[in-house]
């Protein structure tokens, strides 16, 4: 994390009059001064403001579960946001990795960790969703068939990565991605001429969502979940 953030969120200073603090020399890490914004703080850091020490370094890692009619967005001047969920400080700070759609609901990921974020989301690490679908027309069995071996949506110049499609009934499936395209699953299921009812995300990589979770609850990662990925 950037010094010059850090200080913010931990004390009543913004970035700006952080920046100013730099410059004045008031501000040490791990005993030495530091004049630099974006001199990087670590997890061990002891960062000190006129000799007494901050608050240690402490990333948050969250898990919602987000009902229907919020955006992923940390502002959005239509609608509500996932971030008017939580009873967090310095919400301006977290990020969503992997957005859902408005109506999507589900399993979602929060943090102000950017690496980790990046690790969630980055496409070399196709990272597994798996989400619940409900259908308005009957899945069949080349359903299947045709997902594993990837399917050509609409606007696009190449067919999807290979996709794991498990039948639950006639018109509900799970079905893991490892992309992240453009209403991906909704243009999956349309693309063979039905259309998604409900869509909600179950589990993201090895975290699966809590079911003891209630609609727009949220939750801290465990240890063991954060190690999962």
């Amino acid at each position: 994390m950037r010094l010059d953030r850090y200080i913010a969120s931990v004390t009543d200073y913004s970035r700006s009059e952080a920046k100013i603090l730099l410059k004045a020399g008031r501000i040490t890490v791990d005993g030495l001064m530091q004049r630099s914004p974006a001199f990087a703080v670590e997890s061990v850091s002891v960062v000190a403001f006129d000799g007494e020490a901050l608050r240690a370094v402490a990333y948050r890692y969250f898990m919602l579960n987000k009902p229907e009619g919020y955006v992923c967005a940390n502002k959005d001047r239509q609608h509500l946001t996932v971030m008017e969920l939580l009873e967090e400080d310095n919400l301006q700070q977290l990020h969503v990795a992997g957005r859902l759609d408005i109506d999507t609901t589900g399993l979602v990921l929060i943090s102000d960790d950017g690496q980790w974020l990046h690790k969630v989301t980055s496409p070399r690490r196709r990272c597994k969703k798996t989400y619940y679908v409900e259908t308005v027309e009957p899945i069949g069995d080349h359903y299947i068939r045709q997902f594993s071996s990837g399917i050509m949506l609409d606007g696009e110049k190449r067919e999807t990565l290979p996709a794991e499609l498990v039948l639950i009934d006639e018109q509900s499936a799970r079905l893991t991605i490892t992309e992240g395209k453009y209403h991906q699953v909704k243009r999956m299921f349309a693309a063979m001429g039905n259309r998604v009812d409900c869509l909600r995300r179950i589990q993201i990589g090895s975290i699966v969502l809590d079911s003891k979770l209630q609609s727009g609850e949220y939750r801290s990662l465990t240890q063991q979940e954060l190690s999962s990925l």
